[in-house]
């Protein structure tokens, strides 16, 4: 099955009565603010999830703004969200996939497999007038996951970025691939010789649906990628990790090998001194 699934088709599943994990992986600037969204109004059968505690680390200037998670901190989230292993899982966010994203690379990162994202989040499940409903959400008895493994997508250090001879691909947007705006870490600019491939390119600008297929391979294909690509000869890179997992994501979902994720980013390696950055294209 794809990776990006429509809303209507995960409706259907639960219309249906199958069996799947819903997760909505939703986040606000301000406290508290992504919980009372969820409560007022959800998927049905939805659990929340809360990214900066359940996806990321303590953020500093050697860790990045969203270091990789304890691997304590995901087997807990996944034993409360009872995820199982007869059991897909489907997530969403509001809309433009960056934590639904974050959260299928970590449970890919711990082993689970059978993720999905629902293509377009909550705003393409409003859009299609599908039912919602209000309250704290579904309800699970925790168990014990089975059979996670931290490490099972493959990471890179900013100490192997360092002395990565292969290609690095830098996800975030040409503006601040090229240096021209940086409002988010302490530097701007991009790692020495870094390709770019804003993931942006990959879906709607309005509606951020994923493209077909062979726009993405196609898109991969101008800076070399393909089908063929040894997954070690390439590190992929974003601001903290977000827009790098969306385009791993969508790569997966056309078919092409899962790359080697510097989760750290830009901002863990802007915010390191001794780190040279380049500010032109």
């Amino acid at each position: 099955m794809s990776v990006f699934v429509s809303a209507a088709d995960l409706n259907e599943r639960i219309q249906a009565g199958l069996k799947q994990t819903v997760i909505a992986s939703l986040w606000e600037p301000e406290a508290g603010k992504a919980w009372s969204k969820f409560q007022s109004e959800h998927v049905p059968t939805a659990l929340f999830c809360d990214p900066s505690s359940q996806l990321a680390g303590l953020p500093g200037r050697k860790a990045g703004r969203n270091p990789l998670p304890a691997f304590g901190v995901v087997k807990k989230a996944v034993a409360n969200w009872g995820i199982e292993e007869d059991r897909p899982v489907y997530i969403y966010d509001g809309g433009n996939g960056l934590f639904a994203a974050r959260t299928w690379w970590i449970l890919r990162w711990v082993g689970v497999t059978d993720v999905h994202i629902v293509d377009g989040g909550f705003a393409a499940w409003k859009r299609e007038k599908l039912p919602t409903v209000a309250g704290p959400g579904g309800i699970v008895v925790p168990r014990e996951p089975e059979r996670l493994e931290p490490g099972s997508m493959p990471t890179a250090s900013m100490e192997d970025v360092r002395e990565f001879e292969g290609m690095i691909l830098d996800a975030r947007s040409a503006r601040r691939f090229a240096g021209r705006r940086e409002i988010l870490d302490l530097r701007a600019g991009h790692i020495p010789g870094a390709v770019n491939l804003p993931v942006t390119d990959l879906f709607d600008d309005t509606t951020h649906l994923i493209k077909d297929t062979n726009t993405i391979r196609g898109r991969l294909a101008e800076v070399g990628i393909t089908q063929n690509t040894d997954p070690q000869s390439v590190i992929t890179y974003s601001g903290s990790g977000n827009h790098s997992a969306k385009l791993l994501a969508a790569m997966e979902h056309a078919g092409l090998p899962v790359l080697t994720h510097y989760v750290g980013g830009w901002s863990q390696w802007s915010a390191n001194k001794e780190n040279r950055v380049v500010t032109r294209v």
